[in-house]
C-alpha cells in the first residue's frame, strides 16, 4: 500500500491495524505519473466540456510535454510538466475548494460539499453578483464585456445589506443598530443559500482559471489539465473554468478535463511500484 503525505504514526497505525506494508511515496511524483499514465493510456479519458457537448472527447497527441496540471483541492498548485517525473510547480493559490467549503459552512445550512454543489445548481447567482448590465444598463461592447458578464462577485449584497438596515430603522423608528452589533446571519437574511454557493462557486471557480492562463501563458503552455477533488465532475465547476480559459485566451487555450480525475495520485503511486515491463504488458 503506498500513501503521500501523514505522519509515520499513522502509518505505524496503518500497519499494526491492517497487517500491511506502508510506503511512503511523494504527493506530487505520483500525481504527474498518473496524469501522464492517463493521458497516454486510457481511450476516451481527457475531454472538454461544455454545455452543448458536456463530453466531448479529445484527440491523442503523440507528444505530451509539456503541459499545465491545476491541481484543485483545499488549495491550488500549478504544475509545469515537461517530461516523465519532470516537473516544477509554477504557481497557485490559497482560494481553493478549502475557500469554498470553509465560506459556505458560514454562509448558508450546508452540511456537506454535495449539499453546497447541491444548492448551486438550483442558485441564481445573479441574485447576489453585480452584472455589467447592472452598471451600464447593457454590455459595454467597447471592452467587449456582455452585460451578464459578472463585474463584482457578491457585489449586490453590501448595497442591499444597508438598504435593508435603513428601511428598518426608519419603519420602527429605532435607531440603527452598529454595523458590528448585527449578528453575521442577519445580514444574509435576504439571500438565499442556493445564490449564495452558486456565486461563491463562480468566484472560485473564475479565480482559478484566471490565473491559470496566466501561467500558461507566460511559460508557453499550450495544454491546461484539470484535476482534483475541487471538480467531483460537477457540471458548473468545469463550465466556469472552461468559460475562463477560453476568454482570456480570446478562444486560443481549452480546458481539459479527465474522467478520473480523482484518482490521479492512487494509480500514480500503484504505478511506482510496479515492475518496468509491467505498462507494456498490460
Amino acid at each position: 500500500m503506498a500513501t503521500g503525505g501523514g505522519s509515520y504514526k499513522f502509518y505505524d497505525e496503518m500497519r499494526r491495524r491492517l497487517d500491511v506494508d506502508v510506503t511512503r511515496e511523494d504527493e506530487m511524483d505520483c500525481l504527474i505519473a498518473g496524469l501522464d499514465f492517463f493521458i497516454t493510456e486510457i481511450p476516451e479519458e481527457v475531454f472538454c466540456y461544455s454545455e452543448q457537448d458536456p463530453m466531448s472527447f479529445a484527440e491523442a497527441r503523440p507528444n505530451i510535454y509539456p503541459y499545465l496540471m491545476v491541481n484543485i483541492g483545499s488549495g491550488v498548485s500549478m504544475v509545469k510538466v515537461t517530461g516523465p517525473g519532470q516537473f516544477e510547480r509554477i504557481g497557485g493559490s490559497s482560494l481553493g475548494g478549502g475557500t469554498l467549503w470553509g465560506l459556505l459552512s458560514l454562509l448558508t445550512d450546508a452540511k456537506s460539499y454535495d449539499d453546497m454543489l447541491e444548492m448551486a445548481d438550483r442558485g441564481d447567482n445573479t441574485k447576489v453578483d453585480m452584472l455589467v448590465g447592472d452598471i451600464y444598463g447593457g454590455e459595454y461592447s467597447r471592452i467587449g464585456l456582455k452585460s451578464s458578464t459578472i463585474a463584482s462577485s457578491f457585489g449586490k449584497v453590501f448595497k442591499q445589506v444597508r438598504r435593508g438596515q435603513a428601511a428598518t430603522s426608519v419603519d420602527e423608528e429605532l435607531p440603527q443598530e452598529k454595523e458590528e452589533e448585527r449578528p453575521a446571519h442577519d445580514k444574509f437574511a435576504d439571500f438565499r443559500g442556493e445564490d449564495i454557493s452558486r456565486s461563491l462557486l463562480y468566484a472560485i471557480s473564475n479565480n482559478i482559471g484566471q490565473i491559470a492562463y496566466l501561467q500558461a501563458r507566460f511559460h508557453g503552455l499550450e495544454h491546461i489539465y484539470f484535476g482534483g477533488s475541487y471538480i467531483c465532475g460537477h457540471p458548473i465547476t468545469m463550465h466556469t473554468l472552461s468559460y475562463a480559459i477560453n476568454f482570456w485566451s480570446q478562444g486560443e487555450k481549452t480546458a481539459y478535463f479527465l474522467r478520473h480525475e480523482g484518482y490521479l495520485g492512487a494509480v500514480g503511486a500503484f504505478l511506482k511500484h510496479q515492475p518496468s515491463a509491467w505498462r507494456d504488458e498490460n
